[in-house]
């Protein structure tokens, strides 16, 4: 695989990729992380569409909008087509979509992009959060999850056998990790162990929880030069602990570009960083020379 790259509309040379973004979401469905809105604006906030009067609100408070965390109906599609020839209109080249089993993947929607487009899609296979699966995927061994991603590797995608999966993630957790999620990480190393493909891995906001992923992941066999730990810009906002990862050897991916609120919905202890604070933790890398290892995107299923 070291020398080919799987897209939803076939193989291609990695030198032909072009400009990418690592972390992008084209279609998926988020309202499994819907929270209630705060009580003085809960009535009219639920009913209310995305008006000029109420976009202060969504912004403040993205998983309180139902309507916020669809993001695989007609007019996302729309939207979705629209930013993506923006983005081949100026030099992008290639988007990794991150969207695993639990947030509904849309090989068909990625494919008609491509198509349309001329933007080369790389999907992912794996896993998202235990709240988010099946109970036919929460049963599943360890060996049930590893069998699953080899094949979407190797032989081709389920329910979609002409297309193969580019790389294995998001493999998402919550803190403490979870029994599921666990067996997904330990999974994911031993295929890339077997394959050595790249692996993208989603932490939750805590400091422990890139550090704890890395170490199953490597203990499980996988490469730490083959492994992205996306969401460092709102995970590791401590100067010394990003340094102390990147010194891992994993590759820091900084990739909510475009929140520029700080109010964090999901982790209300951690200050979103605008933009600005990004790059100043980019440019910190850079510092202790770690070039090499940053990974810039936009997470575009994060709700705004």
């Amino acid at each position: 695989m070291s020398s080919i790259v799987h897209t939803v509309v076939g193989d291609m040379l990695p030198e032909n990729l072009g400009f990418t973004l690592p972390h992008e979401h084209l279609a998926l469905n988020c309202t499994h992380l819907y929270r209630k809105p705060p009580q003085p604006i809960a009535e009219k906030f639920n009913n209310a569409g995305f008006e000029y009067v109420t976009i202060g609100y969504i912004k403040q408070y993205p998983y309180s909008h139902k309507y916020n965390l669809v993001f695989n109906d007609k007019n996302a599609k729309e939207a979705v087509l629209k930013d993506i020839r923006n983005y081949k209109k100026n030099g992008g080249g290639t988007i990794v979509e991150n969207t695993t089993e639990g947030l509904e993947r849309d090989v068909d929607f990625y494919q008609t992009v491509q198509r349309k487009t001329g933007v080369n899609i790389v999907i992912g296979t794996g896993f998202y959060i235990a709240d988010m699966q099946s109970m036919n995927h929460l049963l599943c061994k360890k060996e049930d999850l590893y069998n699953h991603m080899l094949t979407e590797l190797t032989e081709g995608c389920e329910g979609y056998p002409s297309v193969k999966a580019g790389f294995i993630g998001e493999i998402a957790s919550v803190w403490p990790i979870r029994d599921f999620e666990r067996k997904a990480i330990l999974a994911a190393g031993e295929v890339q162990a077997q394959v050595g493909c790249g692996v993208s891995f989603h932490p939750h906001y805590v400091t422990e929880a890139p550090f704890e992923i890395m170490r199953l992941y490597m203990e499980a066999g996988g490469k730490i030069d083959k492994a992205v730990m996306s969401h460092l810009d709102r995970t590791l906002l401590d100067p010394a602990k990003l340094l102390e990862f990147s010194d891992l050897g994993a590759y820091c991916q900084f990739d909510l570009f475009g929140t520029e609120v700080s109010y964090c919905q999901l982790n209300i202890d951690t200050d979103m960083p605008s933009d600005a604070q990004r790059l100043n933790m980019i440019c910190h890398l850079l510092e202790e020379g770690k070039a090499d290892r940053i990974l810039m995107s936009h997470e575009s299923r994060y709700p705004h």
